[in-house]
């Protein structure tokens, strides 16, 4: 039987279905205790795992593509935040000042790895760049991020975020990363050989996280706190950032002269942000009780996302399927 075209991905459904549980049955206690060691070990073995994937020669590939790297960091790590502050009084006028706190830090966040480049592919784009964007952006964005939430977060006067966690995100994230990089010269084929099973492995460590953070935010009061007017505007913001995002990164891209295959790496690369890592990150930079509202933004963003681009690689391919008939034509 064929799956239904509105249904969403399997993962996006446990999602939904772990904030239902979280926001019905939430952990507390003894219990709320133990998952949340739990949680740590797996968001260390979330980077260690990302830390033996990332594979050096695909990245040393595109690295000489210095100026469309560049474009993509500066859109992932300066765009973003520019468009949160600048759009603050239009963003909390619909949601609340929690939410868009949960948007500022969305913008603070990496791109994707696994979806740019997938999405790139689809689109025929520029691959080996889209590896290392997207890689690079990954591994920065573990420095890049707790300065710029800090910074931002200080700006808005709110105490949420402490520069103390940049430790925290080193012991937690760069060093599991590190040692997976480093232990890739000998677990680097089992991994590669074992990619789709290891994908579990990092969707159940997001749920876990998910789980644990929902949990502590229902208990203070989440869904009390937050109406349901506040989550109709978050879901129209998100998609408004996206398509402006969009917009602004096709017309730098085209602005600044990038060929078709560089504009869709822009593109892709420059417009994503990774709830892969924006979770484990939450986790560590905030309180229990905040990793729900900071999250929640980035899990609607993230499915608006991929449903969004989806659509979009599939009009950049079949834009180049109709020039490449028409080049046929013209020489037939």
């Amino acid at each position: 039987m064929a799956r239904p075209r509105f249904l969403p991905d399997n993962f996006t459904l446990a999602l939904v279905t772990t904030v239902l549980i979280a926001s019905f049955f939430p952990c507390q206690g003894r219990t709320a205790e133990v998952f949340n060691v739990i949680t740590d070990v797996a968001i260390g073995m979330l980077f260690f795992f990302h830390g033996a994937k990332l594979s050096r020669a695909a990245v040393i590939a595109g690295i000489t593509h210095w100026r469309l790297h560049l474009v993509v960091l500066a859109c992932t790590f300066v765009l973003f935040p520019v468009l949160a502050i600048v759009l603050r009084p239009l963003m909390t006028f619909v949601i609340t000042p929690e939410l868009y706190l949960g948007v500022l830090f969305l913008c603070t966040l990496p791109s994707t790895v696994q979806s740019s480049i997938a999405f790139t592919s689809m689109a025929e784009g520029n691959v080996p760049a889209a590896v290392c964007s997207a890689s690079a952006s990954n591994i920065l964005g573990i420095f890049l991020t707790p300065v710029l939430v800090g910074m931002l977060m200080s700006a808005s006067g709110t105490a949420a975020f402490s520069m103390d966690s940049i430790w925290n995100i080193v012991l937690q994230l760069l060093v599991p990363f590190v040692a997976g990089q480093i232990a890739r010269r000998w677990i680097g084929g089992w991994v590669d050989r074992h990619k789709p099973m290891l994908k579990y492995t990092d969707q159940g460590s997001i749920l876990l996280v998910v789980y644990t953070a929902f949990s502590a935010a229902v208990i203070e009061g989440l869904w009390h706190d937050t109406p349901w007017p506040a989550l109709v505007g978050l879901l129209i913001v998100c998609g408004a950032l996206l398509a402006l995002v969009l917009a602004l990164t096709t017309f730098i891209a085209r602005r600044l002269g990038f060929n078709r295959e560089d504009e869709i790496t822009i593109v892709f690369c420059g417009s994503k942000k990774s709830l892969a890592s924006g979770v484990p990150i939450a986790k560590v930079l905030f309180a229990s009780h905040l990793v729900g509202p900071m999250v929640l933004p980035l899990m609607i963003f993230h499915q608006i996302q991929l449903m969004t681009c989806a659509v979009l690689a599939q009009r950049y391919h079949a834009r180049k399927q109709a020039a490449l008939r028409a080049a046929q034509a013209s020489t037939a």
